[in-house]
């Protein structure tokens, strides 16, 4: 009698157990969309509040609609991951990484100097986390004057580039070194393997190739040669291969017609 009991315990567990990791993996929650503005910032806080300053919060919409991604993570040299750049104020204060551009010339530096001689401390605008601070630049009123779309900052930032409304930076002088002009890259189609009627991708490797750079991709993210690298739409939603960029600064994945686009015949 209690062999009998104790296998339907094992049994009962052993049959819960793997409607645990079917149910898991089949159903979740839905996560709440960002807004608009919220949408790619990220904030900063390796070193802050161990100093008792407030975190940094980087708005990626201001500065991706001035420059390139390209100036930023492979001139400047911003790791692609958020905290793992490990920024310093002695950093910034010797000109890298956020004091390449933040130095009074570029853009506000950390410390200005007026004409009546005071000197005003610029602190509030990078270190704003918790913080009411009234800003120059305001989301809404750039979102306006640019092309719309459903998912991330609700902007099509390539329609605006490809429409004249933005003219993004891709040099900084005493950081960007001499190159030549990326000459126009084909298209690359990639094949949906093992998913029936799913539209194939067409890869726009030009307008890659302009705000990021081949180093941006190549080779840490993808292999050099097309097919070498293998991956899954699950891996993407996981922040892997595309999922690095999309769904985190670029338009996300969940917007499956930006990218599978070609016609299923």
């Amino acid at each position: 009698m209690k062999a009998k009991y104790a296998l339907y315990l094992v049994t009962s567990l052993i049959v819960c157990l793997f409607f645990s990791l079917v149910y898991a993996e089949t159903f979740g929650t839905k996560k709440k969309r960002p807004k608009p503005d919220e949408y790619g910032t990220i904030v900063l806080n390796n070193i802050s509040e161990k100093k008792f300053i407030a975190p940094v919060v980087f708005k990626h919409w201001l500065h991706r609609s001035k420059y390139t991604c390209r100036l930023c993570h492979v001139d400047i040299g911003f790791a692609m991951k958020a905290g793992e750049t490990g920024i310093t104020e002695s950093d910034n204060k010797n000109g890298l990484y956020c004091g390449s551009c933040h130095n009074g010339k570029e853009s506000f530096s950390c410390e200005e100097k007026q004409a009546n001689g005071v000197v005003k401390k610029n602190c509030d605008k990078c270190h704003s986390f918790g913080k009411k601070v009234e800003f120059k630049n305001d989301f809404y009123n750039l979102r306006k004057g640019l092309p719309q779309e459903r998912f991330g900052n609700g902007i099509d930032w390539m329609k605006a580039e490809d429409q004249k409304l933005l003219t993004l930076k891709d040099q900084l002088e005493g950081i960007s070194i001499k190159r030549k002009k990326i000459t126009d890259p084909k298209e690359i189609e990639l094949t949906a393997k093992n998913t029936q009627g799913m539209p194939n991708i067409i890869f726009s490797h030009k307008k890659h190739a302009v705000w990021n750079g081949c180093e941006g991709c190549h080779p840490e993210i993808f292999g050099i040669k097309k097919g070498a690298t293998v991956y899954s739409m699950q891996e993407l939603f996981n922040g892997k291969y595309c999922g690095v960029c999309h769904g985190s600064v670029a338009f996300p994945n969940d917007d499956c017609q930006r990218c599978h686009t070609e016609v299923v015949l």
